[in-house]
C-alpha cells in the first residue's frame, strides 16, 4: 500500500491563508477531497495522511469530517491548542473520533526559546497519553532547539516535516547536515521525504540539486524512519504530483523491496497507526 504521509485541502480565502503569498498565487484556490482523489488515483497511490494548514480548530474538525467522509484520507495531523489550559478536554474530544493520529503547529521562524516554553512543552506531554504524534514544521535554524525539545520527551513519537527546509535554493548543505545527523540520533523522531522543492528555486531547481539533501536524511533516518510526503497542493509551485513521486521513486530505486516499501506506506502506517 502507497500513503502520502502529508498533505492539505482546503476551501481557499485571502484572510485564513495569508501565507499564500504572490509566488504561490497559484494555489489560491480550493483544493478539496475530490480534486486530490483524482490525483492519487492516477499516480498509483492508495491513501494518505491529511495535514492541518490553519491555526484553528475550526480547521481541525473540518478535517476530521473531511476523513469520515472519504476512505482515502486514513488520518488527520491537526491543530490543538497545545499551551491552554483547555487542551486536556480539547485532546479527549478529537481523539475521539479515531481519525485524529497527530497534532502540528507552525513552529517556523518563532522566536528563539519558543519550543522551550513550560505550557507548550505540557501539552505535548499530553499527546502521549493519547497516543498522537507531534509534527514539527521548522526552519533548519531551528534544529538545535528541537533536539532539546524531543529530549524532553523521549517516550513521545515525533515526525520532522520537510526535512527540516534546508536552504536548498542557496544550495547549502551546513550546518544543516550535521544537525539534522545529530537530531536523527533519536530513535523517537521521524522525518518526512517532502517539501524540498519549494525550498529550492520552483522555477529552476533540478534533481541533481535535491539528491545530496535526499542522500543526507536516507543517511541520518534510514530507510525505515523515512516517510514519502507530496506536500501537494503546495508542491505545485515547483511540480506535480507525479512528477514528485517519480523522483523520490528514482532516489530510492537502489533500495531493497523492504527499504522501499517502508519510505511509501510501512512507516507512516506505523507511526500515524493507520488501517
Amino acid at each position: 500500500m502507497v500513503i502520502d504521509s502529508h498533505h492539505h485541502l482546503w476551501s481557499y480565502s485571502a484572510s485564513e491563508y495569508g501565507w499564500i503569498d504572490d509566488s504561490m498565487a497559484g494555489i489560491r484556490r480550493d483544493f478539496l477531497p475530490v480534486h486530490f482523489e483524482r490525483e492519487i488515483r492516477m499516480a498509483g497511490v492508495d491513501g494518505s495522511v491529511l495535514v492541518q494548514a490553519r491555526t484553528t480548530i475550526e480547521e481541525t474538525h473540518r478535517l476530521l469530517e473531511m476523513a469520515a467522509s472519504h476512505p482515502f484520507l486514513l488520518g488527520v495531523v491537526g491543530w490543538v491548542p497545545l499551551d491552554s489550559p483547555d487542551i486536556l478536554p480539547c485532546l479527549s474530544s478529537l481523539a475521539g473520533t479515531g481519525n485524529l493520529k497527530g497534532a502540528r503547529e507552525v513552529l517556523q521562524g518563532r522566536p528563539e526559546g519558543s519550543l522551550l516554553k513550560p505550557a507548550f512543552n505540557a501539552g505535548i506531554a499530553l499527546l502521549k497519553t493519547f497516543d498522537l504524534t507531534y509534527d514539527i514544521l521548522i526552519y533548519q535554524n531551528q534544529i538545535q532547539e528541537t533536539i532539546e525539545l524531543v529530549d524532553r520527551h523521549p517516550e513521545q513519537t515525533f515526525v520532522l516535516d520537510h526535512i527540516a527546509k534546508p536552504r536548498i535554493r542557496d544550495q547549502s548543505l551546513e550546518p544543516w547536515a550535521s544537525d539534522l545527523r545529530e537530531l536523527a540520533r533519536r530513535g523517537n523522531v521521524f522525518c518526512k521525504v517532502s517539501g524540498m522543492v519549494t525550498e529550492a528555486d520552483p522555477t529552476s531547481w533540478t534533481p541533481q540539486q535535491l539528491q545530496p539533501y535526499f542522500d543526507v536524511v536516507l543517511e541520518a533516518f534510514g530507510p525505515n524512519r523515512l516517510m514519502f510526503g507530496s506536500d501537494w497542493p503546495v508542491c505545485l509551485v515547483g511540480t506535480d504530483y507525479a512528477q514528485w513521486l517519480g523522483m523520490v521513486q528514482s532516489w530510492t530505486a537502489p533500495l531493497s523491496g523492504a527499504e522501499q516499501a517502508a519510505i511509501f506506506g510501512e512507516t507512516a502506517a506505523r507511526v500515524y497507526r493507520l488501517g
